[in-house]
């Protein structure tokens, strides 16, 4: 392990530019629970065992139609979780090392926390695969097609029931209940012009960084939602110069890529460990 450090922490320290590719195993670090399949997502969540509910039946579009106040009631404590909860500072360590390179950091990730603009990054330069749970959209969708702030959205949640109280958020234009601007399991009236525009820009970045030295750094992105992933790799083998530095505890293992290094290592930990590694090699 030591050695894959020490060639990663190389790979920083010569880079032009930082593509940092982020799935739920980010967010442990912080306190977040990552869903890893149903047993994962009933001790975040236990009240949903009780009534045999799945992490794919919460988060589908379906429930805001049938049910408003209970879908609510998981996105609502969700939103009340990671709007509480401080990004770890790990965070910081990347912020730092994007601003150490000529062509500065870019984020793609599949969590909804908003934590990377949280955490102080430029939100010109991230994209949210997934969405956002910060952001708002019509449940219909109705025709307007708007996407919105979810700042003004405050819901009491019964954790004994993990039911929404009181008024719940509507669409401005018809009225209808509104919902998380948010990919969900079996989602066909997703609203994707945000993110879409999110990809345009990394596109443009990811294109001038083309004859670059990219470090990638991906960081707790599983296999089960191989979205993050699948990127990662794909950037690797378009771009001559890219790198992937893949870091994950549990799968850790990489495509037989030209340039690839695994590490089986939390997310805070292995950023803290090759942030002590490269200071001194951008400090020579």
């Amino acid at each position: 392990m030591e050695s894959e450090l020490k060639s990663a922490a190389e790979i920083l320290a010569e880079a032009d530019a930082l593509l940092i590719t982020a799935g739920a195993g980010m967010g442990v670090d912080s306190g977040l629970p990552d869903f890893r399949g149903d047993e994962g997502f009933w001790r975040a969540y236990p009240p949903y065992r009780k009534l045999g509910k799945s992490f794919v039946e919460m988060a589908n579009p379906a429930a805001f139609d049938s049910d408003p106040a209970f879908a609510w009631g998981f996105y609502g404590h969700r939103l009340h979780l990671y709007r509480e909860t401080t990004p770890h500072n790990g965070f910081q360590v990347l912020r730092e090392w994007g601003e150490k390179m000529r062509l500065g950091s870019f984020v793609m990730t599949s969590n909804v926390d908003g934590h990377f603009e949280k955490a102080g990054f430029d939100e010109s330069r991230i994209y949210e695969v997934h969405g956002s749970i910060h952001h708002l959209q019509c449940s219909g969708p109705c025709a307007a097609g708007k996407i919105w702030s979810a700042s003004e959205v405050d819901l009491e949640i019964d954790e004994s029931t993990m039911r929404a109280v009181g008024d719940l958020p509507l669409c401005p234009d018809c009225h209808r209940v509104a919902r998380p601007n948010i990919l969900m399991f079996g989602d066909g009236g997703y609203l994707e012009d945000r993110n879409a525009f999110q990809y345009e820009r990394l596109d443009r970045w990811l294109q001038e960084a083309a004859d670059s030295r990219i470090a990638i750094v991906e960081m707790g992105a599983g296999s089960a939602v191989p979205t993050v992933r699948l990127f990662s790799e794909r950037v690797t083998r378009s771009h001559q110069g890219a790198t992937l530095i893949r870091i994950n505890p549990r799968e850790p293992v990489v495509p037989p890529l030209q340039k690839a290094i695994s590490l089986s290592m939390p997310a805070g930990e292995a950023l803290h460990r090759l942030d002590a590694l490269a200071a001194p090699l951008w400090n020579a």
